[in-house]
């Protein structure tokens, strides 16, 4: 299915998400509103992409050409009247082009990306699948209720490059590649040096 064309709606943010990992939005913009009601009744996903330039509230910000596609695993009405919604990364997509909608909603042209093969983690990176297992335990919500995979490469990779304070633009160059095991290493250089 790689290459394949779809239009999806776009929600960029300060954030990279990965396949198979979770994430927590509030919101209260009516275009966000509008596209989660059509994503609920549509059973589909949207587009998460890091902001490169621009901010994630007002007019339409330029992203970064990988993105995740989402889908909404839990919504809520909260008290501070905004809506709540959680997403899992689902799949890597490129950025084709874009159209901005007179509500300032963009809608992107993607081609998927392949996934990351399941590979096992090596001995070399078990310390990071054991730092993980540390680290992911302590988590509250969304984590605390993810299916666990230590011995999978992509998804410990994923998690680290996820919740470990890495600069974005480092997260958004681990999401852009599909080597789990060059993920890892780059996570475990990161951690070496003490870089974000």
């Amino acid at each position: 299915m790689s290459g394949e064309a779809n239009e999806i709606p776009l929600f960029p943010l300060h954030t990279v998400l990965f396949p198979g990992g979770p994430l927590t939005l509030r919101l209260f913009e009516p275009r966000y509103l509008d596209m989660v009601s059509r994503c609920l009744r549509d059973d589909s996903g949207f587009g998460v992409a890091l902001i490169r330039q621009g901010g994630e509230v007002g007019e339409a910000a330029e992203t970064h050409n990988i993105g995740m596609l989402v889908r909404i695993t839990y919504w809520e009405r909260r008290p501070d009247k905004l809506l709540g919604i959680t997403v899992r990364g689902e799949r890597r997509f490129r950025i084709l082009s874009t159209r901005v909608m007179p509500d300032q909603l963009v809608m992107a042209e993607v081609s998927w990306l392949p996934a990351a093969e399941s590979a096992p983690v090596p001995s070399r990176f078990a310390p990071l699948a054991e730092l993980l297992h540390g680290i992911i335990d302590q988590l509250d919500h969304p984590y605390i209720t993810l299916p666990r995979h230590f011995d999978d490469a992509a998804w410990v990779a994923g998690r680290l490059a996820e919740i470990l304070p890495l600069a974005l633009s480092r997260k958004q160059r681990l999401l852009e590649s599909d080597d789990s095991y060059w993920r890892l290493s780059e996570i475990q250089n990161a951690i070496a040096s003490g870089a974000s």
